[in-house]
């Protein structure tokens, strides 16, 4: 199959959507502007209602941005509609045709596009191939399982070689461990093209394991871009923080920068802290995140904070412990318990950070 790589490009690009009632307009995606690279998988990461699927619909074709252009490689498309923009949407539901057979479904993009039959059979067989269906060409979509329905669809979309692959929440409706054999599937084959390919999801899981880069929104915003590592190891926000993954939010007082090394007073103690957002200022009130494998359980009066443990929940190769403190339960992760000292449910214990690990951010979200 033929790879084609190109860039996405959105510049500022605005999307409001008229309120019938006489209301304000309802801003979807406000400014949003980035730079998809070719043969990139970035995802557009965000809880419901953040603009995400409104922005893949606006670079699909299906809703045109009020303000704002956008690029496919070097060609504008702003006002293109879908059929004239090189690209292949992939939605929650498969829309898979009942009444053909896996291989009428998958050939019928290539048909619409009177392709030759003898060349339409080659690229139907090497794409079912290509997402392990190649013994399937002639059951009805009904005689499959939800993960073979999902790579039907897959494969319609990819058999058209498509400049940009779109996938909205394409997982959303199989079972926890088909989500996660296809994660790695649809990756795999991503990259086997060098496909450049926009993925939707509300799921962190999905957006860490498939993405060379995230789009966090909120709001209609986007809030951070970067990737999988940057997004978790340096959010920018409290907001991206909580959203990719655990973490304990602690209020300081920042009181000094010297070098590398942030002083901040955490209940009386003093915590130092290698690593901050931009927006973080001497003499202010910040908040200090934590995730989880980050801390560490000590002795009672040998922390930063005291607490007791309410709960063990052992994992095999992590154990995660339930802290009750002052600040809230506090969940601590601890990698191999094996090899470690682990702390009884109902003893007082103490947490410690270590100031490489940990993040201060802004109090304020805005």
């Amino acid at each position: 199959m033929e790879k084609k790589s190109v860039s996405v490009t959105l510049e500022h690009v605005t999307k409001k959507f008229k309120d019938v009632k006489g209301k304000a307009d309802v801003i979807a995606v406000n400014d949003s502007h980035f730079i998809i690279e070719p043969g990139e998988l970035v995802t557009l990461l965000g809880p419901s209602g953040c603009g995400k699927t409104t922005t893949l619909r606006m670079i699909a074709g299906f809703e045109l941005p009020t303000e704002g252009k956008i690029y496919i490689g070097n060609e504008e498309v702003t006002m293109l509609p879908p059929n004239k923009r090189d690209t292949a949407t992939m939605f929650q539901s498969y829309g898979l045709f009942p009444h053909m057979t896996v291989f009428d479904n998958v050939a019928y993009g290539l048909k619409l596009r009177k392709i030759p039959q003898e060349e339409i059979a080659k690229r139907v067989n090497e794409t079912l191939a290509l997402v392990g269906l190649a013994s399937y060409g002639d059951r009805a979509p009904s005689k499959l399982s939800g993960g073979q329905q999902q790579r039907v669809a897959l494969a319609r979309s990819l058999i058209v070689t498509p400049s940009v692959l779109l996938l909205d929440e394409p997982l959303s409706n199989l079972d926890a461990l088909l989500r996660e054999q296809m994660r790695i599937e649809i990756r795999k084959i991503q990259k086997e093209l060098g496909i450049t390919a926009v993925y939707v999801t509300h799921d962190r899981v999905e957006a860490m394991s498939l993405s060379d880069r995230v789009v966090v929104m909120k709001d209609g915003y986007i809030r951070q871009i970067g990737s999988p590592n940057e997004i978790y190891e340096d959010p920018n926000s409290r907001f991206v923080a909580g959203f990719v993954g655990k973490a304990a939010f602690f209020p300081v007082q920042v009181k000094k920068h010297d070098k590398k090394i942030w002083v901040c007073e955490l209940g009386g103690k003093e915590v130092l802290v290698e690593r901050s957002a931009d927006n973080v200022e001497v003499g202010s009130e910040a908040v200090l995140m934590a995730r989880p494998e980050s801390l560490r359980i000590v002795e009672s009066g040998q922390g930063k904070i005291e607490g007791k443990v309410r709960m063990n929940v052992y994992l095999g190769h992590s154990l995660e412990a339930f802290i009750n403190t002052s600040f809230g339960e506090v969940l601590v992760q601890i990698d191999d318990p094996h090899a470690k000292k682990v702390f009884k449910e109902g003893e007082n214990v103490s947490i410690d950070f270590t100031p490489d690990r940990v993040r201060l951010l802004n109090k304020s979200e805005a």
